[in-house]
């Protein structure tokens, strides 16, 4: 059996001490409990500043819009590089045009798709850390009762078997979600490149008349 030593877990959770390197961990803010990561927290994203050019209403034929859609979802499937859409892309504007206003079109649908699952991701995020500080106070209370039970004159030692066994179980779980906040973290971020990468294509196809 263990020596059943208290210690405040909680503040693993906040630091992530687990998963990231020191500096990393001094360079976070934590006064946000439900954002673990390292990344600054930016809940909303903005066409502005991935896209240059007025993104306005437009009203196009359905043949072409039917095009708009396609191009778009390929655009936010995530699974596919996005240097790998350019001939998708080029061959988008030899067929529809390589005007700002479509290409703006184009654009603004795949942001807010792909803005639309970031914030998805950033509210799982949050629901991540809650879960994770809540666990953590739940194993640093089990410490403290088996510290009690541990004082007793007469300490009940299966009761204390069973804690400890909670805790190991608990612990296990606390450490794996820890290991995989680095992944959960960078979700997001990944999302903000594929657009500014999205963004750099489409106006590529601007120029390439």
């Amino acid at each position: 059996m263990r020596s059943a030593v208290r210690y405040p877990l909680l503040c693993a959770v906040l630091a992530t001490c687990l998963s990231l390197p020191p500096v990393a961990v001094r360079a976070a803010d934590f006064s946000d409990p439900t954002w673990p990561c390292i990344q600054r927290k930016v809940e909303n994203l903005s066409v502005g500043l991935m896209w240059p050019y007025p993104v306005e209403p437009v009203d196009l034929p359905s043949d072409i819009q039917q095009s708009v859609d396609t191009l778009v979802s390929r655009l936010v499937l995530r699974r596919i590089p996005v240097e790998e859409l350019a001939p998708d892309v080029a061959a988008f504007a030899e067929t529809h045009g390589h005007q700002v206003t479509l290409l703006s079109h184009v654009f603004s649908k795949a942001f807010n798709t792909l803005a639309g699952t970031r914030r998805k991701l950033m509210t799982g995020i949050g629901d991540y850390s809650l879960k994770q500080i809540a666990l953590a106070e739940k194993i640093d209370d089990t410490r403290a009762r088996m510290d009690e039970l541990m004082a007793a004159d007469s300490p009940d030692f299966d009761q204390v078997d069973a804690l400890e066994e909670q805790l190991d179980w608990d612990e296990r779980i606390y450490t794996d979600r820890a290991r995989s906040l680095t992944y959960v973290c960078e979700s997001p971020v990944l999302i903000e490149k594929r657009l500014y990468a999205i963004a750099q294509l489409l106006q590529a196809a601007m120029t390439a008349e």
